[in-house]
């Protein structure tokens, strides 16, 4: 049936392709460049078209590709048939991406697959897949600003109508969607760990181990069901003596699991160890988290030089080419609210030698307002300056008249040997103000737990980094350094070339060898991220969002 299209609702209207002022067009969620793609306006539309610009009108992604593609289906009969296969194959494949399956439906779809696909239901619920698994390989399930708030993080995911145009006018479909995952070997390591893990569960009804820290020499039942809950997992320990003494044998066994499990193999049972191995058949959430932050990273380009500072590792390294060049340890931001560190990636474009320290107000009106309240020469190596960057002379201010909302004054240090941000800092401006830089305070390299900050990065080689930085950029790096460095004075050293910076948070990593190491979640974002994850999933087994049964030609 063929019928003339006078009056359509605006969002229909976008999808027929009647033509649509600029504004009209952002007011439907659709780009200038694919209102100018569509083919040209007409009058007559067949029903079946009415009712696939209707089912579409409210859906941006779809709408741009089906109003550019002439309202034709491209899922439907024996042409669309590889593409329906690669869908499938692709969805099959979920888990092992760390993603729920009910979220896509591979039973439903293969349904319809061997129906050969007739209706517009079936030929929207193949696009309404693919474009949540497009959606989610570029770019992740979750966005991550929603999840907790020190995740700064923003996706860049390619447009919905961009990638359906790409999978038709692909010769290999299924070639197509395997490539829309990252790239970075180290999502494919971590899927690989992730399908490892599997096995290093205990059957249903194998004893759980107590909650304590069991080590060499340690006796009791928790150590016997220590025992025998790694024998059903494989890793036998035969007593020497008594099933409920720690002995050389156990050790050895927790080692084993610990290694395989990617944790730090000191053959001793501690919290960590034993809540990994009373788990109870569910995936590895340290795994499934790290593969949907990487997933939230898909833009980034991996073999780029650039900056990459793991916080719960207290670790900078510099990657060239997906190889480490240089790596420093780290004090980041303590695990209070306030001072967490984020994450977050920009682009670092200088280096500052003999920075001055421009006390961020927070620190100024919290921790030296009240000191100089009290004794206005307090604090002595720090000025006192005012909205010019004019030094004031604290003999012409009375402290006590002001509060922390309306204390009008900034503090600063100058550059000198115990200025807190050392001989140097890196920046890669951002509206957090965050920064990495040297630190007079040495000593805390050497703890293993290193959150002591206010939020910006110190660095336990910053005169080596600032060298790598440099490297490639100017002809000696050490000398150009050292003769601003000489000066005295701050001194501005730009980076020709930028340099990616990505803050990140992975408590589970491969290393060089692409062995998962495992770290604190220090500031408990793992957990935020999982009980989001796992929240998502709950909410795609409830409702799938596919159902088109209302749509029959």
């Amino acid at each position: 049936m063929i019928r003339a299209m006078v009056v359509a609702p605006l969002s229909v209207a976008a999808v027929l392709g009647l033509g649509m002022a600029p504004q009209a067009a952002a007011a439907q969620g659709l780009e200038t460049a694919s209102i100018s793609a569509l083919p040209a306006p007409r009058l007559l539309f067949s029903e079946r078209e009415m009712q696939l610009a209707e089912a579409v009108a409210h859906d941006p992604g779809l709408a741009d590709f089906y109003g550019s593609n002439g309202l034709k289906p491209v899922f439907l009969g024996p042409e669309g048939a590889a593409r329906r296969q690669a869908v499938i194959a692709a969805v099959e494949q979920a888990a092992s991406h760390g993603l729920p399956l009910a979220r896509y439906r591979p039973d439903l779809l293969a349904g319809l697959a061997q129906n050969g696909g007739d209706t517009l239901a079936e030929e929207l619920t193949f696009a309404r897949v693919f474009d949540r698994w497009a959606h989610d390989l570029t770019g992740g399930v979750l966005d991550p600003q929603k999840v907790d708030p020190g995740i700064k993080r923003k996706v860049e995911r390619p447009a919905a109508g961009d990638l359906l145009r790409g999978l038709v006018a692909s010769d290999d479909p299924a070639g197509f969607i395997a490539r829309l995952g990252p790239s970075d070997p180290r999502y494919g390591q971590l899927r690989q760990a992730l399908a490892a893990s599997a096995p290093l569960v205990a059957p249903p009804g194998t004893p759980r181990v107590p909650e304590g820290s069991w080590r060499l020499g340690d006796s009791g039942p928790a150590v016997q069901a220590l025992r025998t809950r790694l024998a059903a997992m494989g890793f036998d320990a035969v007593p020497e003596a008594s099933a409920e003494v720690f002995d050389a044998p156990l050790a050895i066994a927790v080692a084993r699991f610990q290694a395989q499990a990617g944790m730090g193999a000191d053959g001793i049972a501690g919290p960590r160890t034993v809540a990994r191995l009373n788990r109870n058949g569910e995936a590895d959430p340290a795994l499934l988290v790290a593969l949907e932050r990487m997933r939230w990273m898909n833009g980034a380009d991996p073999m780029a030089r650039q900056v990459w500072v793991n916080l719960p590792e207290f670790t900078a390294r510099i990657l060239q080419d997906g190889q480490e060049v240089f790596s420093t340890r780290v004090v980041i931001g303590k695990a209070d609210p306030e001072y967490e560190t984020p994450e977050f990636s920009e682009t670092m474009k200088y280096i500052v030698a003999n920075p001055r320290w421009n006390v961020p107000r927070s620190i100024t009106v919290k921790e030296y307002l009240p000191r100089l309240q009290a004794n206005r020469n307090a604090v002595g190596h720090l000025d006192v300056v005012d909205g010019a960057g004019r030094v004031i002379s604290r003999d012409r201010i009375d402290f006590r008249k002001y509060t922390a909302s309306n204390f009008p004054y900034r503090m600063r240090q100058k550059p000198s040997d115990d200025n807190a941000l050392g001989q140097v800092k890196f920046m890669f401006p951002n509206p957090w103000n965050i920064y990495l830089h040297d630190t007079p305070t040495k000593h805390l390299f050497n703890q293993s737990s290193r959150a002591y900050s206010h939020g910006c990065i110190r660095i336990g080689r910053p005169i080596d980094l600032a060298h790598e930085l440099l490297a490639g950029q100017v002809g000696n790096p050490e000398a150009t350094f050292q003769k601003a460095l000489r000066s005295g004075q701050e001194s501005f050293l730009n980076l020709r070339q930028p340099i990616p910076v990505h803050l990140v948070y992975f408590t589970a990593f491969p290393d060089a060898d692409g062995q998962i190491r495992r770290f604190p979640d220090i500031y408990g974002r793992d957990a935020q991220v999982h009980a989001a994850l796992t929240a998502s999933a709950e909410r795609a087994a409830r409702d799938s969002g596919l159902d088109f049964g209302d749509l029959r030609d």
